[in-house]
C-alpha cells in the first residue's frame, strides 16, 4: 500500500514536472527601472484636426527678349499643397507622438520664363498598425489593419494656372491666372483596436498598479488615494523564449460606469481593447465576490462580447490576516480560476505569469498585436 502511494506521488510530480517544463519562465528584468520624473502613458484614442496644404497661385508675366520684345506669356503653374497621409507602421506603439493639428505644406507659386511651382511634399504621420479613423460624425472611414496601408485625411489643394496656360488663337496676352485652391480641413478621431494583451481591471485601490510594477519595469504612479491611474499604462512581461506579453493598468472602475459615472465609456473602452480581461480583487474588503459580480455587470453591460473573452480572476493583499477566509469564499462564488496574490510582497507572482502565459498561448492567434 505505501508503494503504490508513492509511485502515484512520484508519477503526479513527474507529470507536473513535464506540464511546468512546456509553459516558459518568466524573466526577471535585467535593467533597472528608470529614474527619471516623467511617466509616460498610453494613449490609445486622440481627436485632431488635419488640413491639407494650399496650393501655390499662378504666375503672370511676359517675356521679354532682345531680339523680340512681346514674346508672349510665359507665367507658370503653381505647385501642388501636400497631403496630410495616415500610415501604420509597426515600430509605432500609441498615438502620443500624433500632434492635435497636423497641417501640410504648401506648394511654391508658379514664377517667369514657364517656369512651374514645386509640389509639396506630403505630411505621413505613422500611426499604430490597428489604427480606426474615424470623421466628426464617428463614421470609420478608415481601417489601417495592415503594416503599410495608408489613409489620405486631408488631401492638398492644386496649383492654380498661370497665363500661358490660358493662350487661345483669340487671345494671345491674356492677363489672367489661377489662384491657388485651399487644402481640406476636416476632423478625426483616432482609436486603437488593441492595445494590450492582458487588461488589468477593478476598483479604485485594488493594487493594479502596484501588481503591474511588480511584475515589468513600468512605473505607473502609486498613491493611497482612489483615481490615481487616469490614463492607462502599459508594462511588458519578457519569458525565457523571448516571447512578450502586453499588460495594461487601466483606469480604476466604479459602479454604474456603463451610464457615464467617473471614467465611464472612457475607460470600458480601454477594457474592449485588451484581448484578455484580469479583475483584482481586494480580499481585504467585506465580501469581495460581489466586487466581482459588480466588474463582470459592468463589463457586460458595455459588451455582451467582452465575458466572453479569456479571464482570470487575482485575489490581491493576500497578505492581510482577515484575506485567507475571503478567499476560499470568493472561490466559492466564482467559477473562474482565482490566483491568490500579494503585488506588494510579491507572493505568488512567479505563479500568476505562469497562467497569464497559458492564456496567452491559447488565444495567440487572437492576442497578436
Amino acid at each position: 500500500m505505501f508503494l503504490s502511494r508513492m509511485r502515484i506521488t512520484v508519477k503526479f510530480a513527474t507529470n507536473v514536472c513535464k506540464y511546468s517544463q512546456k509553459v516558459p519562465q518568466p524573466l526577471r528584468s535585467k535593467k533597472p527601472k528608470s529614474t527619471k520624473t516623467p511617466v509616460q502613458n498610453f494613449i490609445d484614442l486622440k481627436s485632431l484636426r488635419t488640413t491639407g496644404g494650399r496650393g501655390g497661385d499662378g504666375c503672370i508675366s511676359f517675356l521679354s527678349l532682345w531680339s523680340n520684345e512681346f514674346a508672349g506669356p510665359d507665367g507658370g503653374d503653381g505647385g501642388n499643397g501636400g497631403h496630410v497621409i495616415f500610415k501604420a507602421n509597426s515600430a509605432t506603439k500609441d498615438l502620443i507622438n500624433v500632434p492635435p493639428i497636423i497641417r501640410a505644406e504648401d506648394g511654391e507659386k508658379g514664377q517667369n520664363k514657364d517656369c512651374h511651382g514645386k509640389n509639396a511634399p506630403h505630411c505621413i504621420v505613422d500611426v499604430p498598425v490597428g489604427t480606426v479613423v474615424k470623421n466628426a460624425d464617428g463614421v470609420v472611414v478608415g481601417d489601417l489593419a495592415s503594416e503599410g496601408i495608408m489613409f489620405v485625411a486631408a488631401r492638398g489643394g492644386a496649383g492654380g494656372k498661370g497665363n500661358h496656360f490660358f493662350i487661345t488663337d483669340t487671345e494671345q496676352a491674356p492677363k489672367i491666372c489661377e489662384y491657388g485652391a485651399e487644402g481640406e480641413d476636416l476632423d478625426y478621431t483616432l482609436e486603437i483596436k488593441s492595445m494590450a494583451h492582458m487588461g488589468l481591471i477593478g476598483f479604485p485601490n485594488a493594487g493594479k498598479s502596484t501588481l503591474l510594477s511588480a511584475v515589468s519595469r513600468a512605473r505607473p504612479k502609486i498613491a493611497p488615494y482612489p483615481f490615481t491611474t487616469l490614463k492607462p499604462h502599459i508594462g511588458m512581461v519578457q519569458y525565457d523564449d523571448y516571447e512578450q506579453i502586453a499588460i495594461a493598468d487601466l483606469p480604476g472602475l466604479i459602479p454604474e460606469s456603463h451610464k457615464n459615472r467617473g471614467l465611464g465609456i472612457q475607460f470600458l473602452k480601454h477594457a474592449e481593447r485588451c484581448t484578455a480581461l484580469l479583475y483584482i480583487i481586494d480580499l481585504s474588503l467585506e465580501e469581495p465576490w460581489q466586487y466581482l459580480h459588480t466588474l463582470q455587470h459592468e463589463m457586460s453591460q458595455f459588451s455582451k462580447h467582452l465575458l466572453e473573452r479569456p479571464q482570470l480572476v487575482i485575489a490581491n493583499k493576500i497578505d492581510l490576516p482577515e484575506s485567507e477566509e475571503n478567499l476560499e469564499l470568493l472561490r466559492q462564488h466564482t467559477d473562474l480560476k482565482v490566483i491568490p496574490v500579494s503585488a506588494k510582497l510579491g507572493t505568488n507572482i512567479t505563479q500568476l505569469l505562469r497562467e497569464i502565459r497559458i492564456i496567452y498561448d491559447q488565444n495567440k492567434n487572437e492576442t497578436d498585436l
